[in-house]
């Protein structure tokens, strides 16, 4: 039964981001002054950022904030084959495939981080085994991270998020707004932690678009 709920997610997320997609470019031509319709994704409250049932205000906001980035990076990448997911636009290069796999690594990283209170890099030795080679990507990455399915990379991405969602469950807006004082960056909150990751699939996306620019036909 789990299985097959994730599965409808995962479908509900790309039906939408090929909706947004188809729009993406249009986004900046809005009116500025009072639309006069309001637009909903069919299904979902998925462009509705703010509180969401099951968790405290501030940690709905970015759950909410973090699931319409996911339906983003996850439009670009739709029905790819995995001669696409693979494509190195050069030698120098990392794959859409192991970028896929470092955004799933960089997320466990921050789980680790702030619900286990490890130190910044102490990974677990099973969790270092699974996601290091995909924290760093470069070499290593485009040597074994390769040859996978689309929902090899979808299921990983699944997997880690599904955690991540019971565990901000579990906590309050008292501790996302609880600052660091040795986070590297200097004092930093678990909201601009969380906040990071939901950037940081921003940022992969648009490689993701360029790369895909790039393959050949």
């Amino acid at each position: 039964m789990k299985k097959k709920e994730q599965n409808s997610s995962r479908r509900s997320f790309i039906k939408n981001a090929s909706l947004l997609t188809m729009g993406t470019s249009s986004l900046l031509a809005f009116p500025l002054g009072k639309p006069t319709t309001t637009i909903y994704t069919q299904d979902t409250d998925i462009n509705i950022i703010g509180p969401k049932e099951g968790y405290s205000p501030q940690i709905g906001t970015l759950v909410s904030m973090m699931t319409w980035m996911r339906m983003v990076i996850l439009a670009p990448v739709s029905n790819m084959s995995v001669s696409d997911l693979d494509y190195l636009v050069d030698e120098n290069a990392n794959s859409i495939g192991a970028m896929l796999m470092h955004l799933a690594a960089t997320e466990r990283f921050y789980q680790i981080h702030t619900f286990n209170n490890k130190n910044w890099g102490d990974w677990p030795k099973e969790d270092k085994k699974r996601w290091s080679i995909a924290s760093g990507l470069g070499d290593k990455a485009r040597k074994q991270i390769n040859g996978n399915e689309l929902s090899y990379y979808l299921d990983a991405l699944d997997e880690v998020r599904q955690n991540t969602l019971k565990e901000f469950a579990n906590r309050d807006d008292k501790w996302l707004l609880k600052v660091d004082e040795n986070f590297p960056w200097g004092p930093t909150n678990n909201y601009c932690k969380w906040f990071h990751v939901c950037e940081h699939e921003s940022n992969h996306n648009g490689q993701f678009k360029f790369i895909k620019s790039r393959i050949p036909s």
